[in-house]
């Protein structure tokens, strides 16, 4: 039994560019868990347009099949996924292939952000949804897609287009609260945050106390799902209602 890790040992990964995803998992991190971080090898190019950040994406799947490996020698018991895009790609049936070719070469099970979102809206009973993300629109549209093969309806949507990898994590609070107030409106059960180099996870649950809806943070639902996949149910508060109270 891992001195530190005696309840789980996740393994985590993300693009070497994210700055923010690791120390989310880490403060959401119960007594007894240990997250083991893999970094996905990619450059720091200017993102202007959708093809560059398809550009972006390809980066991303080439490399992280690699992250993964490195993380076998320490013997993780289950892989959390700190990258979305790629996640979300060619809709639900597109999404789920890819999962299983990570649960193929990391060899144990794993959670990732669009399965991950879609379980908490599930819990939510939201069906009219908006989102917004940092990305472009080439990639808000895969997005969409896959909600919308999940069931539910998208409302609306909205991409900060930030112009590099590193940049999407200086984006402010500000930005965030802009976000949601162009999202908002009687018509949206659930406002979604993707995008895992984004800081979201203390406002959303800010958010979510003067919106009266819930506000999901995509590294939140990624934590949480991968903590209830391994039957670990602790209440964690700070993080919104998804942790506190599912």
């Amino acid at each position: 039994m891992d001195h530190l890790g005696y309840r789980m040992k996740f393994g985590a990964l993300g693009p070497s560019t994210n700055t923010i995803v690791q120390p989310d998992f880490d403060d959401m991190r119960p007594v007894g868990v240990t997250n083991h971080y893999s970094r996905i090898i990619i450059p720091n190019d200017p993102v202007n347009t959708d093809e560059d950040f398809l550009r972006l994406v390809k980066n991303i799947q080439s490399n992280t099949l690699d992250a993964a490996d490195v993380l076998k020698s320490c013997e993780m018991q289950y892989l959390v996924m700190g990258m979305s895009a790629a996640t979300f790609w060619d809709g639900r049936e597109g999404a789920l292939r890819y999962l299983n070719i990570m649960r193929e070469r990391a060899e144990v099970d794993v959670s990732c952000g669009s399965f991950a979102t879609e379980a908490a809206l599930n819990v939510h009973k939201a069906k009219r949804i908006a989102f917004f993300s940092p990305y472009f629109p080439v990639a808000n549209a895969q997005v969409r897609r896959f909600y919308e093969d999940c069931g539910f309806t998208v409302v609306r949507d909205l991409c900060l287009q930030r112009p590099s990898p590193v940049q999407i994590a200086h984006t402010t609070d500000a930005m965030c609260r802009d976000a949601l107030k162009q999202l908002d409106s009687d018509d949206v059960d659930a406002i979604v945050q993707v995008g895992t180099n984004l800081s979201m996870v203390r406002f959303a649950a800010a958010a979510e106390l003067f919106l009266g809806k819930p506000v999901i943070a995509i590294n939140t639902a990624t934590y949480w799902h991968a903590l209830r996949a391994v039957g670990i149910h602790d209440k964690i508060q700070g993080f919104g209602s998804l942790l506190s109270h599912h």
